[in-house]
């Protein structure tokens, strides 16, 4: 999937859960974006956001107990666009991710992939 120039948006995965993370990427990449990384700490996260390696991020609201609100900030300061999966409620995410698409868990594959494209622009 190309941007508008024709360009393949790289998206970042944030999930400190290995298996959840691969299954995430096999959907990213049968879906047509290309993967910018698996990551499952928040400075990992941080690093790529900040070194301009990714277009877009899917981000874990927990990070084994370590809120990833801080890579969100990080994404919205580079004006980049980001979904947050949680088992939470968007209301009880909305003072730490107030920028955030909120996608709940459990989600459907094809829910992610749709939430993605439009965040991207190409939904």
């Amino acid at each position: 999937m190309a941007d508008g120039g024709g360009r393949i948006p790289r998206i970042l995965i944030v999930e400190y859960e290995p298996a959840i993370a691969v299954d995430l990427q096999d959907l990213i990449l049968d879906a047509g974006f290309a993967s910018a990384g698996m990551v499952e700490r928040l400075d990992a996260a941080l690093a790529v956001i900040e070194s301009g390696g990714c277009d877009a991020a899917i981000l874990d609201a927990n990070l084994a107990g370590v809120s990833a609100a801080p890579a969100a900030a990080a994404l919205v300061a580079g004006g980049l666009p980001f979904l947050v999966m949680s088992g939470y409620s968007a209301r009880q995410l909305e003072a730490a991710f107030p920028d955030a698409v909120i996608l709940q868990k459990p989600f459907r594959p094809d829910r992610l992939i749709r939430m993605l494209r439009e965040i991207l622009g190409a939904g």
